[in-house]
C-alpha cells in the first residue's frame, strides 16, 4: 500500500530511541524525509544515519524540549532540511515514576512545560504552512495511562491526559484545512522505557524483573510485548494520504491490552 509519503518532510521528537526512533524509521520507509529530533546529539545522529544506511533520508536536530526559546530556530532548521514540515510526531519524554499526590509545584510546572507546553508552541510553529498548503499531520504519542490511570505514575497520567483534549479540540479547528490531528497510545511495546519501568516495578515489590514481565504478558491479549515497529507502521499510517479520514481520533496499540471503553 503506497502511504503518500514520499517526499513528505517530517519532523519526529524524540527520535533518538524508542517509540520516536521507531516512527522516524517507518516514515522514511515511506519515502519521507525525516528531521530526527532529540535532546542528545549522539542518539539522533545515529538514528539518521540507520535511516541513511537503509536507503532513507534524515537529518539529525538537537532540540531540548526544556529550551522554548529555541524552537523557532529549530523548526526553521528542520523546514530548510527537508523542504517542508508535512509531518509532525509529538513525542515527549516520561516524567519521573510516583503518586499523583504530594508532587512539588516545581516538579509540575517542570514536566508541564517539557511534555505538554513544547507540544502546543511546536505545533502552533508548524501549523500555518501546513493550512496554507491544505496538507498536514499532527501525531501525539502518549500513554495507556490517560485510559486507565497507571499506578505510580500520576504525573503522566495527568499531563498526558492534557494532550488528548487539546489534540481532540485542535482537530476540530483544522480538519477543514487538510490537517488531521490524532493521538497514538502505546499499551507495552519492548522498548527502553519499558525496562525502565518493569525494573522500577520489581524493586518496589521485590520481585525479579522476569516476574513484573510475565504478570504484564499475562494482563495481554496477544501473549507479548509489542514491537517498536509496529507502533511505527501504526504511527506511518495515520501519517499518509489513505488516513486523510481519521482525525480526532486515539489509536491504540496495546494487543488488546487496555479493557476500558
Amino acid at each position: 500500500m503506497d502511504l503518500g509519503l514520499q517526499g513528505r518532510g517530517a519532523l519526529v521528537l524524540g527520535a533518538g530511541s524508542g517509540l520516536g526512533q521507531a516512527i522516524a524509521v517507518a516514515l522514511a520507509r515511506e519515502g519521507a524525509h525525516v528531521v530526527a529530533a532529540g535532546r542528545t546529539a549522539a542518539t539522533v545522529e545515529q538514528t539518521a544515519a540507520d535511516i541513511t544506511a537503509a536507503g532513507g533520508t534524515a537529518t539529525p536536530l538537537v532540540l531540548d524540549l526544556r529550551r522554548p526559546e529555541t524552537f523557532a530556530a529549530a523548526v526553521a532548521d528542520a523546514e530548510a532540511a527537508a523542504g517542508s514540515l508535512d509531518v509532525l510526531v509529538n513525542n515527549t519524554g516520561g516524567p519521573p515514576p510516583g503518586p499523583v499526590g504530594g508532587v512539588d509545584a516545581a516538579v509540575w510546572r517542570e514536566q508541564f512545560e517539557a511534555m505538554v507546553l513544547s507540544v502546543f508552541a511546536l505545533t502552533d510553529l508548524v501549523l500555518p504552512a501546513m493550512r496554507r498548503r491544505g496538507w498536514g499531520r499532527i501525531l501525539t504519542s502518549t500513554s495507556s495511562g490517560t485510559v486507565v490511570p497507571i499506578p505510580q505514575l500520576g504525573i503522566s497520567n495527568a499531563l498526558r491526559s492534557a494532550l488528548h483534549g487539546w489534540s481532540k479540540t485542535l482537530a476540530t479547528e483544522v480538519g477543514g484545512d487538510g490537517v488531521t490531528v490524532n493521538i497514538l497510545v502505546p499499551g507495552r511495546i519492548a522498548t527502553a522505557r519499558t525496562a525502565a519501568l518493569d525494573g522500577a516495578r520489581a524493586e518496589r515489590e521485590g520481585q525479579p524483573v522476569a516476574a513484573v514481565a510475565a504478570q504484564s504478558r499475562a494482563r495481554i491479549p496477544v501473549g507479548r510485548y509489542g514491537r517498536p515497529e509496529e507502533y511505527g507502521d501504526a504511527a506511518a499510517f495515520l501519517a499518509g494520504d489513505r488516513a486523510s479520514y481519521i482525525t480526532g481520533s486515539v489509536l491504540r496499540i496495546d494487543g488488546g491490552m487496555i479493557g476500558a471503553a
